[in-house]
């Protein structure tokens, strides 16, 4: 296997292994982006008579083969390929000839697989705030169906104030549409266009133009100047994993609340058995495992904006390859919420309330009650307040 950078001296499989760590495992969800990518590149070259308009046939030919036997499963990029970049390189001059090794001209890995993970992260962002919103129109179809259902509102645990379900789903789904809202917004660095800064010092030489694949692309402009493009590796990556974090801490907490309610001791809500598992010892048991790994992958997000963060916290100028290790947590972060918020909207689908079971302390109006005495008989708040208190302690 000759690798991008290869001259032809062998490299120790143990520095392979290493290396190359997790890329050619995660690079498979990079070959869409990476092939669209470098189609665009093709035919920048060839609009600035860097490239004979018969190899960028050749080339956008090949690639589109090689992602359609790719989603095939023809092929599969290995521990040998290195990377998505290296892998579609080898078999694109493999399967064309020498128009195959035309297509690095002006760019390099840095801003190659920079390329493709943006475009990539645009289309993930476009994903999760779909799933986000999906799971809040879960909680508004469970309004529709049992919105008058009672509810004690807590504070500290205890009863504080009425509410209903239609309040306490409509407070988590409009979290929900905000957290959507602030991943859509995190697009904003994805969609920089990086082709052409290369190593991160542009392409001396060489007449390109990086306003055309930026366009080609779908980017919103080109990131400029060049040298702020490795500035900016895992800016587009935190802020979209910090956007998963507060979605998951929305999620987190929507689960701990119905954790709570499905309890024997509150027994406010029932789950389908399709969606509980079992206990391999108590055959009484329905468990519900979803709700508490949701709870959990909080944990799993949190750690990977932190892991991500301190990739990048005292790096210098330039390409470093420290950055390669932000993929596994960004990819981890990203799935985990995308299947973390599409399984609460089928859980929320599948539950239901229950009337019969839910009770309130009659103390939960107190404040109602002294806000009544303010508008009914001109007391301050703080003397109906006392008031009402001293009722309350008057009773048995």
């Amino acid at each position: 296997m000759t690798r991008l950078w290869d001259k032809g001296e062998p490299l120790d499989q143990r520095v392979l292994r290493y290396t190359a760590g997790e890329d050619h495992l995660l690079d498979a969800r990079l070959v869409h982006y990476d092939v669209s990518a470098s189609i665009a590149h093709a035919d920048m070259l060839c609009n600035q008579g860097l490239l004979s308009a018969a190899d960028c046939n050749a080339i956008r030919d090949g690639l589109q083969q090689l992602e359609a036997e790719h989603a095939a499963g023809k092929w599969q990029i290995t521990l040998d390929d290195e990377d998505v970049h290296t892998a579609l390189e080898t078999r694109l001059t493999a399967a064309i000839g020498p128009a195959g090794k035309r297509v690095h001209l002006g760019r390099s890995r840095n801003d190659q697989v920079l390329a493709a993970l943006r475009l990539y992260l645009l289309d993930a962002c476009t994903d999760l705030a779909t799933a986000a919103r999906a799971a809040a129109a879960a909680l508004d179809r469970l309004s529709e169906r049992q919105g008058e259902v009672a509810l004690p509102g807590y504070t500290h645990m205890q009863h504080g104030m009425p509410s209903t379900v239609k309040l306490w789903a409509a407070g988590f789904a409009a979290e929900l549409e905000d957290d959507a809202a602030g991943i859509e917004a995190a697009r904003r660095r994805a969609a920089k266009s990086p082709l052409g800064s290369a190593a991160g010092y542009g392409t001396p030489g060489l007449d390109i133009d990086r306003q055309q694949t930026a366009a080609k692309l779908g980017f919103a402009g080109v990131h400029e100047p060049v040298t702020a493009v490795q500035l900016a590796r895992g800016k587009a990556e935190a802020s979209v994993t910090f956007e998963v974090t507060l979605l998951m801490q929305d999620l987190g907490k929507l689960a701990t609340d119905l954790l709570l309610f499905f309890t024997q001791e509150f027994a406010f809500v029932t789950l389908p058995d399709t969606m509980t598992t079992g206990s391999s010892i108590m055959p009484q048991k329905r468990n519900p495992d979803v709700l508490e790994l949701v709870r959990g992958a909080t944990a799993t997000v949190h750690a990977a904006l932190s892991e991500i963060l301190g990739v990048c916290a005292k790096l210098g100028s330039g390409y470093q390859r420290d950055l390669q290790r932000i993929k596994p947590p960004l990819f981890r972060a990203l799935d985990t919420g995308q299947s973390s918020a599409e399984i609460m909207a089928v859980l929320i689908d599948g539950l239901a309330f229950l009337p019969d079971n839910i009770r309130l302390d009659p103390s939960i109006h107190a404040a109602e009650r002294a806000n009544r005495l303010v508008v009914e008989e001109g007391l301050s708040f703080r003397d109906a307040y006392q008031r009402v208190a001293a009722a309350l302690e008057r009773k048995p």
